[in-house]
């Protein structure tokens, strides 16, 4: 007689399971990707107890590392596939020459210096995932790191306002306020081909000055950012302009009186300041094509996104 036993399927299933030791690799690299930008978020804006040696960071990197480890552990099987699928993806845009793992390094690398830097980090991930028409294209056409278009913002400095003295604090403002004169006295507005928008970039724009209004932006924003300001790109209904921090509203006086008095006292006269408030309470002033100084009328007032670049 033959005798059967219990045959406990779950042991079998386990025993048969292949291990793949790579998934757990793959999930703590992601871990690690996650933690850091998430700690450096958490660093800025928790107070900080000032423990012995910073304990306190240490413990809060550690925990962030085990909360998240496990939650990504139990969402292995969705993401294992969308990783993969994501790699092959890379691969492919590397092999071709379009977006692959290194602008997905140098996007990574940028984001964390700019968070590092920023005392609202999380605003740079925000920024990221708002909608902006053409935004990848527009932050590859912002060209602050080339030196044609620092060469020229440096040209800016010194043919306008070199000799103002007193006003050290707000030299780069100043300064970006040159490259502003200089763009806007020679920007020939030129609209893109009927087919799509053309973006073009700093440096094509530097060419011959001419484009329709992100082609102004972007060589704006790569100029102010090339010689240390702080640019920002709003987006309106059918429109992009760009604007540069001024600080807080102590800043907006003083730089008021410099617009009104020293720097554009002839564009500015008897005319107002346009500037817009962001949820910290920094203050952004207008530096579109169509204004004579900056601070000038808005073209467009509704506000549908904003792509900052700090």
């Amino acid at each position: 007689m033959i005798k059967i036993e219990n045959i406990n399927f779950q042991e079998i299933k386990q025993k048969l399971q292949v291990k793949k030791p790579w998934d757990d690799v793959i999930i703590f690299v992601l871990n690690i990707l996650i933690a850091i930008p998430l700690f450096i978020i958490l660093h800025q804006n928790l107070i900080n107890p000032n423990w012995f040696l910073n304990i306190d960071r240490v413990i809060l990197f550690i925990v962030m590392i085990v909360v998240i480890q496990i939650i990504l552990r139990l969402l292995r099987k969705f993401i294992i596939p969308c990783i993969i699928v994501y790699l092959l993806v890379l691969g492919y845009g590397s092999t071709i020459g379009n977006y692959g793992f290194n602008n997905v390094y140098d996007d990574y690398n940028s984001m964390m210096y700019s968070m590092s830097y920023n005392p609202y980090p999380q605003d740079i991930i925000i920024a990221k995932l708002l909608p902006f028409p053409n935004k990848s294209k527009i932050i590859n056409a912002i060209e602050y790191q080339n030196p044609k278009v620092r060469n020229f913002a440096v040209m800016a400095t010194s043919k306008y306002f070199k000799d103002l003295k007193g006003y050290s604090e707000y030299r780069t403002i100043i300064q970006c306020f040159a490259v502003f004169k200089e763009i806007n006295s020679r920007w020939n507005y030129v609209s893109d081909p009927k087919a799509g928008d053309y973006i073009a970039t700093a440096t094509e724009s530097l060419l011959y000055f001419s484009g329709d209004c992100d082609d102004h932006s972007i060589l704006m924003a790569a100029c102010v950012r090339a010689i240390g300001g702080t640019p920002r790109l709003i987006h309106t209904k059918g429109h992009i302009y760009p604007e540069i921090l001024i600080g807080s509203h102590a800043d907006l006086e003083k730089v008021n009186f410099l617009i009104k008095n020293i720097l554009f006292p002839n564009e500015s006269r008897d005319k107002k300041l346009f500037y817009h408030v962001d949820e910290r309470g920094q203050i952004w002033m207008n530096l579109d094509y169509t204004a004579r100084y900056p601070g000038g009328p808005f073209l467009s007032e509704e506000i549908l996104g904003a792509l900052t670049l700090d």
